[in-house]
């Protein structure tokens, strides 16, 4: 099946997106100082926007192979899930423009990307000058924006802003309400397939949180401006004092009501597919007493792969999707019990291309079996390219 092929349409202009933007962010801003007062009384309050398209993408189907083991005689079962996946094949991405080609950095744009460039082109100059204006307002009032609430909710209009114009809006669904109705802190965290995932979850993350970040991100433009800007806790995994002050400074940002946003798997998966949680990183949540709220988020890597400098495809209409879950609770529980809860909950969101492979258990002698068999295979095909060599 072919994914079915879109039309994009040029802006009317700079001055259409740079109103577009400025007008959302005077009703952000707007919203935002409303939530100020509301932290200073250990509140914390979160709206969402939601988004429609009238169609829907076609996706290439594929077949997963999923592997359980019954746990009563302990005997492998194959089962066969169809599920639709929305990652483009190859030869459809049809890059333009490609560094570092045929290497294992190679990066690609595509002609969906090439708008996606002119978009963030257009909405990076009145986000850095609204970032600019902010900061300098919350400098000289220190009342003013004490958890630079103001300061962030700039990246939130902007997010929503570039999404709308690439026709990436996601899907939301789940506990939307008790994001809304939820008081005090928590620990948000979510799976980690893109650098799209940051703007999609502001679309639903609204408006005050404080990313667990890479420090290494505070060179990227604007993104680096909104982080230290904003007082982001930016970790340095290589420096173990780095690690003490950033587990310092959440345990101080959810003492005040602010809630943490963090990727427990530590990096982005290359593939999309769930990888396993780093250590510590519910640490925070059980010291404080703040529950921690799942959120998944399906198809960005499908979007955005990481060979990709911007998205090489659309993501409305359903394809990309984010599923905010029930609050876990941390009494009476281990960090361990912590991390399979929230791996469960993303996996029973996740679609089947982001499900981690099955690993399959093998008694020695099987094991022995697969050696033996690989060797022969290796010595054939050796055998092969000698005779062929030979004159």
């Amino acid at each position: 099946m072919t994914i079915q092929k879109r039309n994009v349409k040029a802006p009317k202009g700079r001055f259409v997106a740079s109103l577009a933007f400025l007008l959302l962010l005077g009703g952000e801003l707007s919203s935002v100082g409303n939530h100020n007062a509301a932290v200073s009384a250990f509140t914390s309050t979160t709206t969402t926007s939601l988004s429609s398209s009238s169609s829907r993408n076609q996706f290439k189907k594929t077949s997963t192979f999923v592997v359980q083991r019954s746990s009563a005689a302990n005997i492998d079962h194959n089962i066969i899930q169809d599920e639709l996946s929305a990652v483009l094949p190859k030869d459809e991405v049809k890059p333009l423009i490609r560094f570092k080609k045929d290497s294992p950095k190679e990066k690609i744009i595509n002609s969906f990307g090439i708008w996606c460039a002119i978009c963030s082109v257009l909405t990076a100059p009145p986000w850095t000058l609204a970032m600019t204006v902010v900061n300098a307002i919350s400098s000289a009032f220190e009342q003013f924006d004490p958890n630079r609430a103001l300061y962030d909710g700039t990246g939130k209009v902007w997010s929503k802003v570039f999404l709308n114009m690439i026709f990436s809006y996601p899907e939301i669904t789940g506990d939307v309400e008790g994001l809304k109705e939820r008081e005090g802190a928590c620990l948000y965290v979510a799976n980690h397939a893109s650098w799209l995932d940051i703007p999609v979850l502001c679309t639903v993350l609204d408006p005050v949180f404080k990313f667990i970040s890479k420090a290494e991100l505070t060179s990227v433009p604007c993104i680096g401006q909104q982080l230290t800007g904003g007082k982001h806790i930016l970790i340095d995994r290589d420096d173990r004092r780095s690690q003490l002050r950033t587990f310092k400074e959440g345990i101080s940002w959810l003492k005040n009501g602010v809630p943490l946003m963090a990727f427990p798997e530590g990096k982005r998966s290359t593939d999309g597919k769930l990888m396993d949680f780093k250590g510590g990183m519910f640490s925070m949540a059980v010291k404080v007493g703040v529950p921690i709220v799942p959120i998944t988020i399906s198809n960005t890597h499908a979007v955005m792969p990481g060979n990709a400098l911007f998205p090489v495809q659309r993501g409305d209409g359903g394809v990309l999707r984010v599923h905010v879950h029930d609050p876990i609770h941390p009494e009476g529980k281990s960090e361990k019990d912590i991390a399979e809860e929230v791996r469960e909950a993303f996996l029973s969101k996740l679609p089947a291309d982001q499900k981690p492979d099955p690993v399959v258990v093998m008694d020695e002698e099987e094991v022995s079996d697969v050696v033996v068999d690989k060797i022969l295979s290796e010595s054939k095909e050796e055998n092969k390219k000698k005779q062929l060599a030979a004159p």
